[in-house]
């Protein structure tokens, strides 16, 4: 009678510890998503707060590209109040990084800009926090793919169905500058 019951107890107990068990590794494979979005974030507004004193400095020697210098603010506060689906947030700033590369375009069109020291370090700056977003924005979506893979396969995706686990987004924007371009200074 007391093995019988030890196996009945076996058979109802074993399932339970292992739904136990999925549900908690969701939960902390979620936990991380979180958490390395957090970090992205933080990069990210290190960038937003390095683009007004990028955008004055340019506007000190382009003034007429105003049309570049409003886009890349407008896009600039868009992001930095964006706190929407990751989604959402990723189109915003692939805009973000394509008005910044257009300013950087408009940049090589002033010489003496392009030898300004403050405007160097703001760019050498803008490198190392594009040089920061990176790998952050790698290890958010590492995490968002261990979640994936944990929600979408079999058998850990009854407990994520079950469990009502939501499906996260991969977080996709290209750098916005890669490297300081060479200054050439007159012989």
């Amino acid at each position: 009678m007391a093995l019988i019951l030890i196996v009945l107890l076996g058979i109802v107990l074993v399932p339970v510890l292992w739904v136990v068990g999925q549900h908690n590794s969701l939960v902390g494979l979620r936990n991380y998503i979180a958490e390395s979005w957090s970090n992205l974030d933080t990069e990210l507004q290190r960038r937003y707060d390095l683009i007004p004193n990028l955008v004055a400095t340019v506007k000190g020697y382009a003034a007429h590209e105003r049309a570049v210098l409003e886009r890349v603010i407008e896009l600039r506060n868009r992001c930095a109040a964006n706190r929407g689906p990751v989604a959402d947030q990723s189109r915003d700033e692939t805009e973000l990084v394509g008005a910044l590369q257009q300013l950087l375009v408009v940049v090589e069109n002033y010489p003496q800009l392009k030898a300004d020291q403050n405007f160097l370090k703001l760019q050498g700056e803008l490198i190392i926090t594009e040089n920061r977003i990176q790998p952050a924005r790698r290890f958010y979506n590492g995490n968002v793919r261990d979640y994936r893979n944990c929600c979408e396969s079999f058998p850990s995706n009854l407990v994520a169905g079950a469990f009502k686990f939501q499906p996260q987004k991969f977080f996709s924007v290209p750098p916005s500058v890669k490297e300081v371009p060479d200054v050439q200074f007159g012989n």
